[in-house]
């Protein structure tokens, strides 16, 4: 998959507050992404990441 920072991307699964759309922050072999609705930041393997993605809905230029 190529993601960069700033990406927005929609996720399988909704996050407790609601929202399914999170910014990346940060990639690597981890990914930073903070929630869109509630702000909350998550640090998550690249493989989960990638398998969570459903779609990428603004790229960063």
């Amino acid at each position: 998959m190529d993601l960069r920072v700033g990406d927005i991307v929609q996720t399988r699964k909704k996050h407790p507050c609601g929202s399914d759309r999170w910014e990346i922050l940060r990639v690597g072999m981890d990914f930073r992404l903070r929630c869109l609705g509630c702000g909350r930041l998550i640090l998550i393997p690249r493989l989960k990441a990638e398998k969570s993605i459903k779609k990428v809905e603004v790229k960063s230029p």
